[in-house]
């Protein structure tokens, strides 16, 4: 959603996304958790580092917070709090020249950790768009929910913002009965529920179709970690479902160049799953423009973790060289003096997306699922082969499920050399890659990982 400037008509708000503006996007700013009370000296760094977008992720105001303490907001401490921000001479400079785009985290939304059951979201809404200065005729004003999106930069350098509403629509957190050890809140469970939302039928709707539009590189901005899994607060993991809902929307529209934005843990951070969605896909936190530890703390865990910054105050940025023959993304986060913490480097070739899988037959099993069966069960499986080799002198060939075998997703489908005959016999096997193939076999184990055995050449079908 873009923030128009101190003028508003400068960069007044669009209703829908922005498409046709060859401005190219190569330096981008990022954060959230600020609290407009507190001393925010790093609107000031941001707005000396002159990014081309600056992007609020959530809690760009903390209108729940009073004398130190939560308490769900009434409307007009929500409004109250935008104008004290507005107020802040750093922020103004940044608002004067800087597009900005912006989503909502609970605390801008009015309450603690709140989703679908929030009274007043609607009243939130409202005054989110007065906030950011969207046209009172605007579609994003009827719009339920306050997703939206950006498009920007010539064919070749094209740059996609998405910005997430994971409040608006988001079904209620379920809670254990007791804190974990160390802990004074009980945790958040998850959800195996088929009918929980993160994002609703209407915005699931709209994101499967901006991610099928033409773009070289696409942010994700979702205002609570996507990745991150072993802590017990806020974060997709509580919908797991959801959350692979997410990754397949991502395969199935072949969407390239992806890279997730998050807020909410007042910590950076840095993640990475290799499996996902059959490319690197990071997760890069950056939370505390303001309400970050001062002091000291250990880091949090996180199985997916490349780097964090467990404190200090910081915002993300990234910097893309497009001059390179293979551009170069550089996500970043920086301290509040703007001196650079954590750096991981990108070549844009390894976020091309892999073809989409083809729609499942009735009757077989995603590879996920077959590593399910028991050893000795008979299996029919469907997958896209994404790397295959002749092994034992040709004699067998291993055909994958995901291109690094290592991966825990992986699922390989071992033809026997009593199978490769007939149609098989002279199996081209590099030519399988990216082919869909169904396989019917028994699981068998090799260094206690199930595979798929296949014996007889009736027992794959390549799929043209």
């Amino acid at each position: 959603m873009i923030l128009g400037t101190a003028s508003q008509d400068a960069h007044a708000y669009q209703a829908q996304a922005v498409e046709n503006d060859t401005t190219v996007v190569s330096r981008i700013a990022f954060g959230s958790c600020a609290d407009q009370n507190k001393p925010c000296p790093i609107w000031g760094t941001i707005a000396d580092y002159r990014p081309d977008r600056l992007l609020l992720l959530g809690d760009n105001i903390y209108a729940d917070l009073v004398d130190g303490q939560l308490k769900p907001a009434t409307p007009d401490r929500i409004a109250a709090a935008y104008a004290d921000l507005e107020k802040l001479p750093y922020f103004q400079r940044l608002r004067n020249q800087t597009k900005l785009l912006a989503t909502w985290d609970d605390h801008d939304y009015g309450n603690n950790d709140a989703g679908v059951e929030w009274q007043h979201k609607d009243i939130a809404a409202k005054l989110f768009h007065d906030f950011v200065r969207t046209p009172a005729d605007s579609e994003l004003r009827k719009q339920r929910g306050i997703y939206s999106s950006e498009i920007v930069g010539p064919p070749g350098k094209r740059v996609q913002f998405l910005m997430l509403d994971t409040r608006y629509f988001r079904t209620e957190l379920g809670k254990a009965g007791q804190p974990l050890p160390g802990f004074r809140a009980r945790p958040y469970v998850p959800s195996d529920s088929d009918t929980a939302t993160m994002l609703g039928e209407a915005q699931w709707k709209w994101l499967e179709q901006e991610l099928r539009k033409p773009a070289e590189v696409r942010f994700i901005a979702s205002s609570i970690q996507v990745l991150s899994d072993d802590h017990p607060f806020e974060k997709w993991g509580n919908f797991p479902r959801e959350r692979q809902k997410l990754f397949d929307v991502i395969r199935k529209t072949e969407a390239s160049g992806v890279i997730l934005l998050s807020g909410d843990r007042h910590l950076g951070d840095i993640s990475v799953d290799p499996d996902a969605v059959g490319y690197p896909l990071y997760d890069i936190t950056a939370s505390g423009l303001n309400q970050a530890n001062t002091g000291w703390r250990r880091p949090e865990p996180n199985s997916l973790g490349v780097a964090q910054l467990a404190y200090g105050n910081h915002f993300g940025a990234i910097e893309i060289e497009w001059s390179a023959n293979d551009p170069l993304i550089k996500i970043q986060l920086r301290h509040e003096d703007g001196e650079i913490a954590i750096q991981s480097r990108i070549s844009l070739s390894q976020l091309k997306a892999l073809p989409a899988e083809k729609p499942l037959m009735e009757g077989m099993l995603t590879p996920v699922q077959a590593l399910l069966l028991d050893v000795g069960q008979e299996a029919h499986v469907q997958f896209a082969v994404r790397n295959a080799r002749s092994v034992s002198g040709g004699n067998r060939v291993l055909l994958n499920s995901e291109k690094d075998n290592r991966s825990t997703r992986n699922l390989t489908v071992v033809l026997e050399k009593s199978a490769l005959t007939g149609p098989l016999e002279k199996l081209d096997v590099k030519s399988l890659i990216n082919k869909t193939i169904r396989a019917k076999g028994t699981v068998t184990l090799f260094n206690d990982t199930k595979q798929v055995q296949i014996t007889d050449a009736q027992g794959l079908v390549i799929v043209e």
